[in-house]
């Protein structure tokens, strides 16, 4: 080993999300005792309520040129997709003008190189996990259809899936008028007139899914402690000190950070100075006439919506204020009022599992993934949307990391001391 005397004997993962215990569970495939700890619960924070899409095909970098467009007076309306408060913080400003930077074309091209060779290998994490006994298992989307009111607003998606394609990752599509979207998928109104069907996507019941992951690292011998609420870890040179409010005081072989949102907390006396910023999302669910066979996602009102058994989980918004802010109802009446015309037969106002939860966001859009300043310290987050997809493969490479000594080369971008 050339960072550490010898492969770590026992890990402490903080944080039972989709990264944490991903990550466990390779780190067990190595032989590796673990420990994880949160200071909530599995699969509490936004592991639970999102959309559930594995889309390696269409997972992108957040900051991009259209989001440039949306002008100061749409972000600061709460009906908005994308809304920033008014009163925005040092931080938040600080995460803004990052974010802003780096929503070019060129720094889109750049980032999004480094995410093709993960997305490439997306599924493999998940059949890996389907093969070792997870009990929830990866749907393939019979149908998944991005539905617009119109062609010219369809064609902002096809400019993007070009991009997409010129940048080397394949996705195949094809392109619909509204009757034969509403063919393949007839939970899709008349107000629909333009779509494009996605192939080769999965999704996931990801409350489920999560908390089956951590039903086999507990079957394999894992300790997963909640309500522990780590605030202090500490290279003391051959172990690292972990201490949480309760009092608790361990050492470990080496530490995961998959915090979440909360990342840069722990992360940052460990050399780690990427922001890492709240992009809350709301869900729901609700009762459908006809639930979808696949994911039904409304690009132009970033509005995703995904069976999960007899209802249909309606998800969006971006909305960039601190992460334990209370729900906002606005937001929640957001998405169905802009869901309402597009869906045929959703009982919109019937609602349940209302929620919010925060998703990690770093200024260029990409996770900070892997060693930080310690030898014995890793980070493992900062995915934005994209913690559910790949998540499983961060575990993956980073249990390789921790156990092998070597970045795995599609962890180089993600370098959490860039």
């Amino acid at each position: 080993m050339s960072a550490m005397e010898s492969a770590p004997q026992h890990v402490a993962v903080i944080g039972a999300g989709m990264v944490g215990l991903a990550t466990a569970w390779f780190l067990q495939e190595r032989g590796v005792q673990v420990t994880v700890l949160d200071r909530t619960g599995v699969a509490a924070g936004a592991s639970w309520g999102n959309a559930g899409w594995l889309t390696p095909g269409i997972t992108t970098p957040l900051p991009e040129p259209a989001v440039l467009r949306y002008g100061l007076r749409a972000v600061l309306s709460p009906s908005s997709p994308v809304y920033v408060p008014p009163r925005a913080d040092a931080r938040l400003l600080r995460f803004l003008l990052g974010f802003t930077r780096h929503s070019t074309a060129s720094k889109w091209r750049t980032a999004m190189q480094a995410y093709i060779p993960m997305n490439r290998r997306a599924f493999e994490a998940f059949d890996a996990l389907e093969a070792g006994g997870i009990a929830s298992m990866t749907h393939e989307a019979k149908s998944f259809i991005a539905a617009y009111r119109t062609e010219a607003e369809r064609s902002v998606l096809l400019d993007e899936l070009g991009h997409i394609h010129a940048a080397g990752q394949e996705i195949e599509f094809d392109v619909l008028s509204g009757a034969e979207a509403r063919e393949v998928e007839p939970s899709l109104s008349d107000g629909i007139g333009a779509a494009i069907r996605l192939y080769g996507q999965r999704f996931i019941n990801p409350g489920e899914y999560v908390h089956a992951l951590a039903d086999a690292v507990r079957a394999r011998g894992a300790s997963i402690v909640t309500g522990a609420d780590v605030v202090d870890v500490r290279d003391e040179g051959s172990r690292v000190r972990v201490v949480t409010s309760a009092g608790a005081d361990d050492r470990y072989d080496a530490v995961v950070l998959a915090t979440g949102t909360w990342l840069g907390e722990l992360a940052r006396r460990f050399g780690v100075r990427t922001v890492v910023q709240a992009g809350r999302g709301y869900s729901f669910s609700v009762k459908i006439e006809h639930v979808p066979s696949g994911p039904v996602y409304f690009p132009a009102q970033r509005v995703a919506c995904t069976p999960l058994g007899d209802r249909l989980r309606v998800a969006g918004m971006m909305e960039f204020r601190r992460a334990d802010a209370p729900l906002d109802r606005r937001r929640i009446m957001a998405i169905a009022d802009a869901a309402r015309p597009l869906l045929r037969g959703a009982d919109l106002d019937a609602r349940v599992d209302e929620w919010v939860g925060a998703r990690p966001c770093t200024p260029d859009g990409l996770p900070l993934i892997g060693r930080t300043a310690s030898p014995r310290v890793f980070a493992a987050g900062g995915h934005g949307m994209w913690g559910i997809t790949l998540g499983p493969l961060t575990g993956k490479l980073l249990a390789e990391q921790i156990t092998g000594g070597g970045q795995p080369e599609e962890l180089t971008p993600f370098d959490p001391l860039r």
